[in-house]
């Protein structure tokens, strides 16, 4: 758990300006996930700590890369900035219901049937929960890596032609330069790289991640009827309490 931070401060370190060893360093990273939690059980040290830690890495990882893409791409950044939002909200809101309404102890992942089958399909099966996951930061790393090497979704990559100006020379060398200044991001972006395999990426892993943005509404959605519940079930018994006082 304490690796996947050190590595995904690394990565995004490396992010503005060297794509793929930002990939390298993010893409362990996320690998490490899916080891945590078996070798917690491997060596019977599964914590409570270590089980919040994995989630708020998890989520802070994803809302790091997301922001990298909401300047990437500033025509859509709303549409990150709405993903995030989404990704924050609906996890905060079920543990906190978990936490309010469930039984004490009892971990997010125990999902009653009756209340969501899809959360309890989500979080019961780890194969589903693993592939969810893992395509679904797949599908933004390989978004990431589209916006230093496709033409198509980043105009600026296209090569210059004698009807358009030339490009900006590069700024004089300074004695401290700032890495991540406008300039030096287009001047890494202009370290062209092939966009066949990131396309492929995106295009695969495309569905998996819109299907894991409607868990996260249904997660949502689930959390706060369960917490409305609990403040009716709880008003009710204020009411009835002050009933047998008069």
């Amino acid at each position: 758990g304490y690796s996947r931070i050190i590595l995904a401060f690394a990565s995004l370190y490396y992010m503005s300006l060297h794509p793929r060893t930002c990939c390298i360093l993010y893409s362990v990273s996320c690998a490490l996930d899916a080891l945590d939690g078996y070798a917690a059980r491997y060596f019977d040290q599964s914590t409570r700590f270590g089980a919040v830690l994995d989630m708020v890495t998890d989520r802070c990882t994803t809302a790091c890369l997301m922001v990298f893409l909401a300047s990437a791409f500033p025509r859509y950044s709303i549409i990150f900035q709405g993903l995030i939002s989404l990704d924050l909200a609906s996890h905060y809101m079920h543990m906190y219901a978990t936490l309010a309404m469930g039984e004490q102890g009892q971990s997010h992942k125990n999902v009653d049937e009756g209340r969501s089958w899809i959360l309890k399909m989500y979080y019961s099966n780890n194969k589903v929960l693993f592939t969810f996951c893992a395509l679904n930061e797949l599908f933004f790393i390989a978004l990431y890596l589209l916006s230093f090497s496709s033409p198509l979704i980043s105009p600026h990559l296209l090569p210059t032609t004698p009807s358009t100006p030339a490009a900006a020379p590069p700024p004089k060398p300074s004695i401290f330069p700032s890495p991540w200044s406008a300039g030096a991001m287009e001047l890494a972006r202009a370290n062209k790289m092939d966009s066949t395999i990131p396309w492929i990426l995106v295009t695969v892993s495309a569905p998996v991640m819109a299907g894991k943005q409607l868990i996260h509404l249904v997660q949502l959605v689930k959390a706060s009827r369960w917490l409305a519940e609990g403040d009716v079930v709880a008003r009710r018994e204020k009411r009835a309490r002050g009933k047998k006082k008069d």
